[in-house]
């Protein structure tokens, strides 16, 4: 029986950061999905259904903490693992807030560690 592949969201406004996770990503069999800003997250979330998000949290439009708040008290997206990507440290508080991501990973990130995050939650939500 053939493994469904997983589709990720990856979202970042820095486009050499996207072409990097688009690249490893796809080699390790995942469909990538990227988008370069958060203001039309919500109509690619419904045009794509992604199995799992990675957002930046520092996007020049938006924040993706608020970003993230939003697809968790969304009925129809809450349920989407969501991993938080910063250059910014120390975040890992925010875990424990409400419509929290599911994970933080601190750039400049390990990409086995990324991965071992990636494949915690979608063998999770699987």
């Amino acid at each position: 029986m053939k493994e469904i592949t997983k589709r990720i969201l990856a979202v970042d406004d820095n486009p050499a950061i996207l072409d990097a996770l688009n690249e490893i990503l796809s080699f390790e069999g995942y469909e990538v999905v990227t988008l370069s800003d958060g203001n039309s997250i919500f109509e690619t979330i419904a045009e794509t259904h992604p199995d799992l998000i990675l957002l930046d949290v520092m996007l020049d439009d938006l924040d993706g903490r608020d970003i993230c708040h939003a697809i968790k008290y969304d009925k129809n997206t809450h349920d989407i693992p969501v991993i938080l990507i910063s250059a910014t440290h120390g975040l890992e508080d925010i875990l424990k807030d409400p419509g929290a991501p599911n994970d933080f990973v601190a750039k400049p990130f390990d990409i086995h560690y990324l991965l071992s995050k990636i494949d915690t939650h979608l063998h999770r939500a699987a």
